[in-house]
């Protein structure tokens, strides 16, 4: 996909906010913890390659990644800590991986077989972390007998270095801790069935960092917190206060491409959704559903100027109008997205709007919209 920088949109990261919020997250790690950020989905669409180096410098120890291919992206941007992907990758894929050192996720005994084949052909070793589901229901191992299969494969079995084995909180966003508490529980059971030795075990996320949770930990896998957002953050409901201040690192700015006045009862967009009551100023923005602004944002307020104005129209797929309060000229600037966590725009503010979270939102804006990194 083209990167549009010759069109007047991009998303704008504060550098400054990212570097702070991952000090603050280095700063509340427990004694001995290892802090790896979680820079997945282009960094939570804030841009993984440029954003690494910058978590490194500020204390990160390592970074998680969802799949191999955002792993090969650091690497080539010359990151050299621990890699490890979270997400199940084809077994086919283990040589690659162990050629550039990355960490991956294992399951079952079946992809073990069969990475081993592949690793055995190269003369690889493998780094992997044994995955366990405690009560995610979507990868890792849950069921005893298969894990203690697993682990009898594995000893001596120089094809794989055990680095690791993990598990992923449903709900430690959450003020309930009933089931994390569940969680826990299974997931301490099957460590007790362990007969290899991980160098790290693993479970704490943002969450339970940020709201303190009760768990041992070697590793804190801090994704959503390091771009200033907070876990919590749902439709409807109070954010839980986090340890420490979180500085969102995002905005999303245009401006105005072309001005009119329309007349009673001229429509406006696709459908014709929103029909003039009276003469009306209409402005256009070039950020369409092509670049992740949805037609959801219909009726949703973007700041010109100092006045938060409506969204009228279908969204377009590369254009949207408003309607404005007055005749402005064309140029004039467009904040879609505040970085100010108290504004009607942020990015929570946009998320709640869509009856979503803010993850979703940021992850949406794709590689069209260029991305212009301040404060560095």
């Amino acid at each position: 996909m083209i990167t549009a920088v010759n069109r007047p949109a991009a998303l704008h990261i504060n550098l400054a906010a990212i570097k702070e919020n991952t000090r603050q997250a280095k700063a509340h790690l427990k004694p001995g913890q290892k802090l790896f950020c979680v820079v997945k989905a282009n960094a939570y669409g804030h841009g993984a390659a440029r954003l690494a180096p910058v978590m490194e410098e500020a204390g990160a120890d390592g970074f998680c990644v969802a799949m191999l291919d955002e792993g090969l992206e650091l690497r080539r941007a010359q990151i050299v800590k621990p890699i490890l992907v979270l997400g199940l990758q084809p077994a086919e894929e283990a040589a690659l991986a162990a050629a550039n050192d990355i960490s991956l996720p294992v399951s079952s005994l079946d992809w073990l077989k069969e990475a081993e084949k592949v690793l055995r052909k190269e003369g690889l070793q493998l780094k992997i972390h044994l995955a366990i589901d405690s009560g995610m229901g979507r990868i890792g191992f849950s069921e005893d007998e298969d894990f203690k299969a697993v682990n009898e494969y594995l000893q001596g079995n120089d094809a794989f270095f055990v680095e690791g084995m993990f598990t992923h909180f449903a709900s430690a966003d959450s003020a309930d801790s009933s089931y994390f508490d569940y969680q826990v529980k299974r997931f301490k059971h099957m460590e007790s069935l362990l007969t290899v030795k991980p160098k790290w075990i693993h479970v704490d996320n943002t969450a339970a960092s940020l709201f303190d949770k009760d768990v041992a930990s070697d590793i804190v896998r801090f994704g959503i917190g390091l771009y200033g957002l907070n876990p919590s953050s749902a439709p409807g409901s109070q954010d839980l206060e986090p340890a420490f201040a979180l500085k969102p690192a995002m905005s999303f700015v245009s401006e105005l491409t072309y001005v009119k006045q329309i007349h009673k009862g001229y429509g406006v967009g696709y459908g014709s959704t929103h029909i003039a009551e009276e003469d009306e100023w209409i402005g256009t923005v070039p950020v369409g559903y092509a670049d992740g602004w949805i037609r959801k944002f219909q009726g949703f307020k973007v700041k010109v100027v100092d006045t938060y104005c409506p969204i009228v129209g279908r969204v377009c797929m590369d254009q949207f109008m408003v309607l404005l309060p007055k005749e402005v000229p064309a140029g004039t600037p467009v904040e879609l997205i505040s970085a100010d966590p108290a504004a009607p725009n942020s990015l929570r503010r946009a998320a709640d709007w869509l009856d979503t979270i803010h993850y979703e939102v940021a992850c949406q804006f794709n590689d069209r919209l260029d991305r212009i990194y301040d404060n560095e």
